[in-house]
């Protein structure tokens, strides 16, 4: 079998013989995967009423112990953007009754950030569809060759991540 990747390889190799291509390989795979799961991730997503940046907010409460409520700091933390950005999702959220803010029981200046039953049940339906998605993407590979591709994956991203 015979892919995009190969032949862009290929032609490299061809155009620049003396230049160890085999990286391209790998990554331009993996780019292209990304490119495919954001698509189908947007798709399955559309079908929540939820963008990538509201299933991200939502999902990271939801996976917080009950009563499913962070710190806008602990958000901020795992999405990765910025205070301004996290406070305009924040605000979004709650316009769309997915999130209140509470105050925080440990801090009086603080708030918490709330997932609410809508959002749970949003969120929830979203997750599960996403993963019947990705699993049939998947679908040619066994469990074993899941777990050395998640294995190695891993490897890769892993210094990313520290």
């Amino acid at each position: 079998m015979e892919d995009e990747v190969d032949r862009l390889a290929a032609g490299w190799r061809r155009a620049l013989p003396d230049v160890d291509v085999s990286p391209l390989e790998v990554l331009s795979r993996v780019a292209r995967l990304a490119r495919h799961l954001e698509r189908q991730r947007s798709v399955v997503f559309a079908r929540h009423d939820l963008e990538t940046w509201t299933f991200d907010v939502l999902s990271a409460l939801r996976r917080s112990d009950p009563p499913h409520h962070l710190s806008p700091g602990q958000l901020l933390a795992q999405t990765l953007v910025t205070s301004g950005t996290m406070t305009n999702r924040i605000d979004h959220l709650e316009t769309r009754r997915l999130v209140r803010r509470r105050p925080d029981p440990d801090d009086a200046r603080s708030v918490r950030v709330q997932l609410t039953t809508a959002g749970r049940r949003r969120v929830d339906a979203a997750l599960r569809d996403l993963v019947a998605r990705e699993n049939a993407i998947l679908g040619t590979l066994d469990t074993t060759q899941r777990a050395t591709l998640a294995g190695l994956l891993r490897q890769v991203v892993a210094p990313f991540d520290e």
